[in-house]
Order: structure tokens, then sequence, then C-alpha cells
């Protein structure tokens, strides 16, 4: 007659407990794991924020200091990919970037006259972010939302620049 390899009572509920603490601290880990992911992928976006941001911050620099009628900002996001002030195709800005928080559009930020000045996030959740920004973007340190990061041109000249900003 073959012999039963059945554990005694006390010895089966030893290693049920043994497996259900194991299960719990599988559980525990893959939702560490699972967090730990979430705010590695939102660090990126928001290190791609930074970067999108800057590259619409420059165009605009860009936009403003070329052509014949140097001084004006654009008046929609579409002539910084091809400047309507030239014969040909001059190019500010290699293509629209979606703002890689919301994945939709940027708000812009234009001027009274409706001209943009700059681009920010849509955004209205909080950032992880909140130091060691680049010097141009120090006011970040104070945001608390993705809507406070607005990236802005600036001319150098600041008797140049429109006198009011408002996102649209």
């Amino acid at each position: 007659m073959p012999k039963s390899h059945r554990l005694p009572g006390n010895e089966r509920g030893a290693a049920l407990m043994i497996l259900l603490v194991m299960v719990m601290i599988m559980g525990l880990s893959a939702g560490i794991a699972g967090t730990t992911w979430t705010n590695v992928m939102q660090r990126a976006r928001e290190e791609e924020m930074l970067f999108r941001g800057d590259q619409y911050r420059r165009a605009i620099g860009s936009y403003y200091s070329a052509g014949t009628t140097a001084g004006n900002y654009p008046l929609q996001v579409e002539e910084l990919l091809k400047d309507p002030r030239y014969p040909g195709t001059v190019r500010h800005l290699r293509r629209l970037y979606p703002d890689p928080i919301t994945g939709d559009a940027w708000e812009l930020v234009k001027d009274s006259a409706g001209r943009i000045l700059g681009v920010r996030g849509a955004s209205g959740d909080k950032p992880l972010k909140t130091k060691d920004f680049p010097e141009e973007y120090e006011q970040f340190e104070n945001a608390k939302t993705y809507r406070d990061w607005v990236f802005l041109f600036e001319p150098q000249d600041r008797s140049a620049a429109p006198a009011g900003a408002e996102a649209s």
C-alpha cells in the first residue's frame, strides 16, 4: 500500500500561513514597483515638457528676431512651422509638439493683440519636480500645477515687449 505524503494538521496550517505571507509580500512588492514606475514615467514626462516648452520659447524668439518685420510675435503656432513673411520655407520649429503631460495642445500665452508670447502646460496636476530647474526656469520652483510652467519668450530689450500677456 502506498504511503500518504500528507502533512499532519499543524504543519498544513503553518504551510498555508507561509504561503499567505509570501503572497502578501509579493503583492506589496508589486504595488511599490508600480508606484516607482509611475514616478519614473512622470519624471520623464516632466523632462520632456521642459525640452518641448523650451523649443517653443526658442522658436518664438527666432520668429521675433527674424525677417524684415523683426519685433513681431506670431499670430498662430503654425507660423513657427512655416514663416509666412518669407517666400520660401523658413522654419522656427520642426514640428508642433503636444504637451507631454496631457498629450493635447499647449495653452497659448498671448498679448492683448492676440500674438503668441509663449506656451504653458495645460494640466492642473501637481508636478513632482520642485527644484533644480535651469536658470531661465527658476520660477517653476514655486509652481503648484503644470499650468504654472510658462515658457515665455522675453526679448532682451524689454521696451519692445508687448504690454499685456494672457493665456488663451
